[in-house]
C-alpha cells in the first residue's frame, strides 16, 4: 500500500481497523517501545527540567530563525561547505539533479531523511536514470515494498518479521528467513557493494549548528556513516528549522532524542561533520547543505502554528496516540503521519485536501505529555479544526446536530425536555441510526434521570 492521497484517509482508515495483521504488528511494536521508553526516561530524575530547556532553546532559534541560518550558512561557507537555499520541493530537487549530472552519478547511496521523503527525492532521481539505495534498513524494507514510511524513526513498523522475510525472498532471491539477525546480515551483503560503489552519498541532519557550521547528524545502524564519507561527494537536505544556536546545546537533545524516538539512552552513532575533505582525511570531498523551506515559512508566520517548528522528529506523539495506534501511519495518506504530522502537512503542503487530518485526534492531550520539546500538539490540531470550520469544511449534518446542541446548552428547560424526548425513544425500543457511524459504533446508553432530577430529588429529602 503506497498511499500519498490525502482524500482516502476514511478509505485508509477503514482498511486499517479491518486490517488484523497491522492491528497486532503496531500492538507488539508500540507497547514494546512505549514500555522500554518509561523505563530509560524513569532513570533520568531532571527529565521534566530537561524537556523545558529543549523548549526554550527551540522556542529561541526558532523566534530568531533568520538570524541563525545566516551564521550558519557564514560559518559552514568558512568551513568549505556549500550552501544552497531551497523554496520548495521542485528547486531542492533541482539542485540535487544539477549536481549528480555534473558528477556523472550513476548510483546514490541515501540515509534516512523525512525532508527527502518530503520532496519526493528517490523517485524523482530514479525517473532521471540515477539508481537509488535506500540504507537504513526499516528504508530499505519499505523501498523493497514499494511503501511509504509508516513512522518518521520506524518505517517499518507495520511490519512483521514473517512478512520482511517473505520480502527478502521475493525481491532479493534469498532463502526465506524470519530470524532478525539472518534477515540483517541479508540487507548487509547487498547495501555493502552499493556503499563501496556509490557515487553520492545523500542524508539528512538531525541538527545544524550556527555557532560552528556543524552538521550532525543520529543513527543506530552506520549506515549514514557510510553514505556520508564513501562517496566522493555528500549531500544533506535539512528542512530550515534543524538549525540550534550553540554545540552545547546538544548535551540536552542527544539525552531526549534517543530516548523519545528509540527508547535508547543514547543512539549507537553521532556524526558531527564539519567540513570536506580538503581539511578532514575522513570526509567526502564536496559537501552540499540544502536548506529547505517547502512550507515551513507558513508555519513561521502563524504565531499559534509556529512551535510545531519545534520539532525534532522523534515521533514519540505518534506512538502515544490512540489514533495512530489504531491505524498506522499509512492511513494518513501523509509523510508526516500522526499528532505533529495532522498540524504539519495541511499548513505545509494542502491545506484544503488535509483538512481532515486535525480531526485524526481524540485530543486528549497525549501528544503533548510525551513530546520532548513540549508542543501543544492537541491546541493547534483544536485550532486547525477551528479553522476548518471556518473554511466550510464540515457537513451539514454536523452543523445542524451542533447547532441545537447549542440551543439546547443556553436552555435548560429544552435541554430537558430533548432529554425527555431522547429517554423515551430508547424506551419503546427506537434505536438512532446515522450511515456509516452506526456501522462501527453503538450510542451510549441515556441514564434514567439527569443530573438536575437526582439534585432536585436530594434537596427535597
Amino acid at each position: 500500500m503506497r498511499n500519498h492521497d490525502l482524500t482516502k484517509f476514511k478509505e485508509n482508515v477503514l482498511w486499517a481497523l479491518t486490517n488484523q495483521t497491522l492491528r497486532k504488528n503496531l500492538n507488539r511494536a508500540i507497547t514494546h517501545t512505549l514500555s522500554k521508553r518509561i523505563e530509560v526516561v524513569s532513570e533520568l530524575t531532571n527529565w521534566e527540567e530537561l524537556r523545558e530547556k529543549a523548549h526554550n532553546i527551540r522556542k529561541h532559534t526558532i523566534e530568531n530563525l533568520a538570524y541563525y541560518l545566516e551564521n550558519f550558512e557564514k560559518k559552514a561557507t568558512e568551513n568549505g561547505i556549500k550552501i544552497l537555499w531551497a523554496k520548495d520541493a521542485a528547486e531542492a530537487r533541482s539542485y540535487v539533479i544539477d549536481i549528480a549530472r555534473r558528477i556523472n552519478a550513476k548510483l546514490c547511496v541515501k540515509s534516512k531523511s523525512m525532508v527527502t521523503e518530503e520532496i519526493g527525492l528517490r523517485e524523482f532521481l530514479e525517473e532521471k536514470g540515477i539508481e537509488t539505495v535506500e540504507t537504513d534498513l526499516g528504508e530499505f524494507i519499505v523501498q523493497l515494498a514499494n511503501e511509504m514510511p509508516s513512522h518518521i524513526t520506524a518505517p517499518a513498523m507495520h511490519k512483521s518479521r514473517d512478512e520482511i522475510g517473505k520480502l527478502f525472498a521475493e525481491k532479493l532471491g534469498v532463502d526465506f528467513t524470519n530470524e532478525p539477525e539472518n534477515l540483517t546480515k541479508i540487507a548487509r551483503r547487498f547495501l555493502r557493494e552499493k556503499f563501496l560503489n556509490a557515487d553520492l552519498g545523500i542524508s539528512g541532519a538531525n541538527f545544524l549548528v550556527a555557532e560552528t557550521g556543524s552538521i550532525v547528524i543520529v543513527e543506530n545502524e552506520g549506515n549514514a556513516g557510510l553514505s556520508t564519507t564513501l562517496p566522493k561527494v555528500h549531500i544533506v537536505i535539512a528542512g530550515i528549522e534543524k538549525v540550534i544556536p550553540r554545540l552545547v546545546d546538544l548535551t540536552i537533545f542527544f539525552k531526549i532524542l534517543g530516548r523519545s524516538a528509540t527508547a535508547q539512552r543514547f543512539t549507537s552513532y553521532v556524526s558531527i561533520i564539519n567540513a570536506p575533505r580538503n581539511k578532514k582525511p575522513d570526509s567526502p570531498e564536496e559537501i552540499y547543505v540544502i536548506l529547505v523551506d517547502n512550507g515551513r515559512t507558513n508555519l513561521l508566520r502563524s504565531e499559534k502554528l509556529k512551535q510545531a517548528l519545534y520539532c525534532i522528529k522523534c515521533g514519540a506523539c505518534m506512538l502515544a496516540c490512540p489514533i495512530y495506534q489504531r491505524v498506522g501511519g499509512h492511513a494518513y495518506g501523509s509523510i508526516y503521519p500522526g499528532p505533529i504530522g495532522s498540524v504539519l502537512t495541511p499548513v505545509q503542503f494542502a491545506f484544503d485536501e488535509a483538512l481532515i487530518l486535525p480531526f485524526a485526534s481524540s485530543l486528549c492531550g497525549k501528544c503533548h505529555e510525551i513530546c520532548p520539546v513540549k508542543i501543544e500538539i492537541h491546541h493547534l490540531l483544536l485550532w486547525l479544526r477551528h479553522k476548518a470550520v471556518e473554511q466550510d469544511f464540515s457537513p451539514w449534518i454536523e452543523k445542524l446536530i451542533f447547532k441545537l446542541w447549542l440551543i439546547g446548552m443556553k436552555n435548560h428547560k429544552l435541554y430537558e425536555f430533548g432529554a425527555k424526548i431522547l429517554r423515551y425513544i430508547r424506551k419503546i425500543g427506537i434505536k438512532p441510526e446515522l450511515k456509516n457511524w452506526s456501522k462501527w459504533r453503538t450510542f451510549p446508553e441515556i441514564a434514567p434521570k439527569s443530573f438536575r432530577e437526582i439534585w432536585r430529588r436530594q434537596e427535597s429529602k
